[in-house]
């Protein structure tokens, strides 16, 4: 069933050579004694818990799936997967980026996002179950009442209790303004909470003692739309006095969602029969609360697929040196076997290359704004701190949809580099594949990420955001504009650069006639965006190889081959996305619909 084995040396380069994140922590009070050495420490047993406790089960959850007991509406999780749990909960590892205050280890963003890609190479469906808890942490520690944040964070934090977001309704979808789930005062201080949600992934299970569902809902007198939202907590067990739970809350399960991928997590649908709950913020002000768990599941999910990604490309990588099949082009490689390996096979080398620098592109990125996320909480002058929270503001959507998109083209490339065996079960590649696909789809489609990036958080402030991005690559092109060696990557990067800046002008100006240009150009924009980041953090790692060569040759050698990769074969890709996006929105509304 293959193996993971966390790429350590490659998440050290990033953060330590290409971020310098123990000169970035120094700048933030709260994280000024974390050092390259404790991270490291952190790190290196995260892979020991995910390669030897985690990915073993990863099989096992696809095949066995999730079981409902219709009576109890209990949910049973695949075969060892609560064991699992309380190992992770043992070792402290829901507490790592948590606040001390709450029983947390208080590191930072960064390094919790590292270990986060290390959980979803080795069972993205099992870390879905804790995987929303630190969301529900965030919502709660920035909106919640000192009394829920006393009685509800420590649990969160030690990992006893876990959470959800049950936002979805079978008829609204996406369009939360249409969601009918209802919420009356109980004149206690309670909510009675009333209605049914759809897709909510670990919305039950007996891996915790409590879950703490935050629950979107209409109040009586609330408006129509997405201005008459307000959120509430409702837990699965009421706590008791003592904060024990206690009577069981009636949010039920009522069915699983049968899936294409993540069988071993319970996505539910969840029926709300007068649950209590309570407020959490103001009210019809619930998806400004919510917004905060929103942003880093959307984080989170792009980092699914960069472990997918990972984990998928390690084992092609292993299949791609083993299996013999016909001889290279240029003549026999290996003389001694009947048949060469299928590395030596140039598109082969593609379908590799093509996963390794998109999950290097991708652990770069991941990183990178998880710092700006610290940067954005922590940092002491509020003008750094606003800095951080635009740049973070802008990347979320990017993070989000450009690392999805590029998980479905890497486990597809690396299930097809095993042939008709990608096919076949037992070699695990397939899951992959399938477990990718959701990606694209949930905490907001795709389509839905790229209209929040082109029409909300570049063309609603003129551009403002972007452009204070495109300074930070000018201002990077000019100083090593003269620097020879990096030449074949510093100039498509200007190039690029000024490519974008003229296209945000141009559907920004075509925009104003008709807003349908947005809708028409938005997915390409936002690859064309996707791909500038990623030529600029290419372009850094290459330079930090390039100077640093002789220290290490063989890792340095390789991060070099996979930037030139990425410039030569995938970053091209932006010319054809550039003429999609100017294309306009004739061509797609030209029809009418009756004739389609």
């Amino acid at each position: 069933m293959g193996q993971y084995i966390a790429p350590l040396r490659d998440m050290q380069f990033v953060l330590h050579e290409l971020l310098n994140v123990s000169d970035e922590l120094k700048q933030l009070p709260k994280y000024a004694d974390i050092d390259a050495d404790i991270i490291n420490q952190v790190l290196e047993e995260g892979a020991r818990f995910t390669s030897e406790i985690l990915f073993p089960l990863n099989h096992v959850g696809d095949r066995e799936g999730c079981t409902l007991d219709t009576a109890t509406h209990e949910v049973t999780p695949p075969t060892g997967f609560k064991e699992a749990y309380e190992q992770y909960v043992a070792a402290g590892w829901p507490a790592l980026a948590a606040d001390p205050e709450y029983g947390g280890q208080g590191l930072p963003t960064v390094v919790q996002t590292v270990f986060l890609e290390m959980l979803n190479s080795a069972n993205q469906a099992w870390t879905m179950y804790p995987g929303l808890s630190h969301g529900a942490y965030e919502c709660l520690l920035k909106h919640g009442t000192d009394e829920q944040k006393s009685l509800y964070l420590p649990k969160l934090v030690s990992g006893e209790w876990t959470g959800t977001m049950c936002l979805t309704e079978a008829h609204s979808g996406t369009d939360l303004g249409l969601l009918r789930t209802r919420a009356e005062p109980q004149g206690d201080g309670s909510y009675k909470i009333t209605g049914n949600k759809i897709f909510i992934s670990a919305g039950e299970h007996n891996m915790s003692h409590n879950i703490v569902h935050l629950v979107l809902a209409r109040l009586p007198d609330a408006p129509a739309g997405t201005h008459g939202i307000s959120l509430f907590l409702v837990p699965k067990f009421l706590p008791k006095e003592d904060g024990t739970p206690g009577e069981r809350n009636p949010i039920f399960c009522g069915a699983l969602e049968e899936k294409m991928g993540i069988h071993g997590n319970a996505t539910c649908q969840m029926n709300i029969d007068g649950a209590r709950g309570w407020l959490i913020g103001e009210p019809n002000k619930g998806l400004n609360a919510m917004f905060v768990m929103m942003n880093a599941a959307r984080l989170g999910v792009g980092v699914q697929s960069l472990g997918l990604t990972e984990v998928a490309y390690q084992n092609a990588l292993i299949y791609a040196k083993d299996r013999l099949q016909m001889r290279s082009l240029s003549g026999p490689k290996a003389t001694d076997k009947p048949a060469d390996p299928i590395i030596v096979h140039p598109d082969v080398r593609r379908m590799l290359l093509t996963a390794r620098a998109y999950a290097e592109g991708g652990r770069a990125f991941s990183a990178y704004v998880a710092l700006q996320i610290d940067r954005e909480l922590n940092h002491p002058d509020e003008k750094v701190r606003q800095e951080a929270a635009d740049e973070v503001a802008l990347l979320t959507p990017i993070i989000k949809a450009f690392l999805t998109d590029n998980g479905w083209i890497s486990t597809s490339e690396a299930m097809q580099v095993y042939g008709g065996h990608g096919f076949i079960a037992e070699w695990g590649m397939e899951q992959y594949v399938r477990d990718s696909r959701i990606n694209m789809i949930y905490e907001g489609t795709n389509t839905i990420q790229s209209l929040d990036l082109l029409g909300r958080k570049i063309l609603q402030d003129n551009g403002v955001k972007l452009r204070k991005l495109g300074e930070k690559i000018r201002s990077y092109v000019e100083e090593n504009g003269l620097d020879e060696s990096l030449s074949e990557f510093i100039t498509p990067l200007a190039d690029l650069a000024a490519k974008v800046e003229k296209l945000t002008v141009e559907i920004g100006m075509k925009a104003m006639r008709n807003p349908d240009e947005v809708g028409a150009a938005a997915v390409p924009y936002l690859r064309v965006v996707g791909h500038l980041i990623y030529a600029y953090l290419f372009t850094r790692m290459a330079k930090i190889a390039l100077d640093k060569r002789a220290e290490d040759e063989r890792f340095y050698t390789a991060k070099l081959a996979t930037a030139r990769f990425y410039f030569a074969r995938l970053l091209p890709e932006t010319a054809m996305l550039i003429r999609q996006a100017r294309a306009g929105s004739d061509s797609l509304m030209a029809l009418d619909a009756e004739l389609f």
